[in-house]
């Protein structure tokens, strides 16, 4: 059985939130960063982010759709 190469992820820069203290519904920039064309949200290991970070982040793209600031 052939073995499968493993492709290489691409991972962001876990800068984007560094000196961010809470991730803010209201940025809508910044949530864009974390979410594809489609406006689904990216997972962990592609933003480089922490779970807490995710928590943060996944809480507000949810609220700013619901407020029609994102898609």
């Amino acid at each position: 059985m052939a073995r499968r190469e493993r492709r290489e992820e691409y991972k962001r820069d876990p800068e984007l939130l560094r000196g961010v203290k809470d991730v803010d519904y209201k940025d809508a920039e910044l949530l864009k960063k974390f979410m594809t064309d489609r406006g689904k949200i990216l997972p962990r290991r592609l933003t480089g982010a922490s779970a807490e970070q995710q928590r943060k982040i996944k809480g507000a793209i949810r609220r700013a759709r619901v407020m029609g600031l994102v898609r």
